[in-house]
């Protein structure tokens, strides 16, 4: 795998302990190619130049989809394990155009947000859902909403920040108005922590609404 010696943040470890132990490497890999683009943007001095890199990424992943992986291990990784699994290039390739939103829209605003949320967050969930065997809709929802919560955190302007924990808590809601299947419950754990980190609370409720999220779907 790439860069094993990474270790995932704590809700990714909750995730991966909830899936499928098949499902396990696959779902790993998907998340450390939305973790390199995250990369390009944070480390991202010149706009133009982190466009560039973005492009070379979004061509590299549709080139899968017709050719041999070339020597970068996390396309390997991605060739082997994400594409027999029913996962194309250009559906991953489709992340890239919203991380470039944060790289060429200056300034920032509500609509490239959205934008964003739903080519990282959106498509991240139902490609998630894809390899756990889930139907995508709520999964796609559910990825807005954790696409907006994440970049909340991370938004130095206090009133584009504000606007995404707004979009993030509705969305979320949305998300989990319903009871959810078995197979999308594993990513729906990422979904529902944001949520609840929004929310506030206890350590022991969060646990507690986890467990029984896991367990009904609610």
């Amino acid at each position: 795998m790439s860069d094993p010696s990474a270790a995932p943040p704590p809700d990714r470890e909750l995730m991966l302990a909830a899936a499928p132990q098949a499902a396990r490497d696959a779902l790993r890999t998907l998340f450390d190619l939305n973790d390199r683009l995250a990369g390009i943007v944070r480390t991202t001095r010149e706009p133009m130049v982190g466009q560039m890199r973005l492009v070379w990424w979004h061509d590299a992943l549709e080139r899968l989809d017709t050719a041999a992986p070339p020597a970068e291990p996390l396309l390997q990784d991605i060739a082997r394990l994400l594409l027999p699994r029913g996962v194309s290039g250009a559906a991953l390739a489709a992340m890239t155009d919203g991380w470039e939103e944060l790289v060429v829209t200056d300034p920032l605003n509500d609509q490239a947000l959205a934008r964003h949320a739903d080519s990282r967050g959106g498509t991240l969930f139902a490609l998630a859902g894809r390899l756990l065997g889930a139907q995508p809709t709520v999964l796609r929802i559910a990825g807005q909403g954790w696409a907006h919560a994440d970049l909340a955190r991370h938004l130095t302007v206090a009133v584009l920040a504000d606007h995404a924990s707004a979009q993030a808590r509705a969305t979320l809601s949305q998300a989990f108005t319903a009871t959810w299947p078995a197979p999308a419950r594993a990513v729906g754990v990422l979904a529902l922590l944001a949520r609840l980190d929004l929310e506030g609370g206890t350590p022991l409720a969060k646990a507690w609404r986890v467990a029984r999220f896991r367990f009904t779907g609610r």
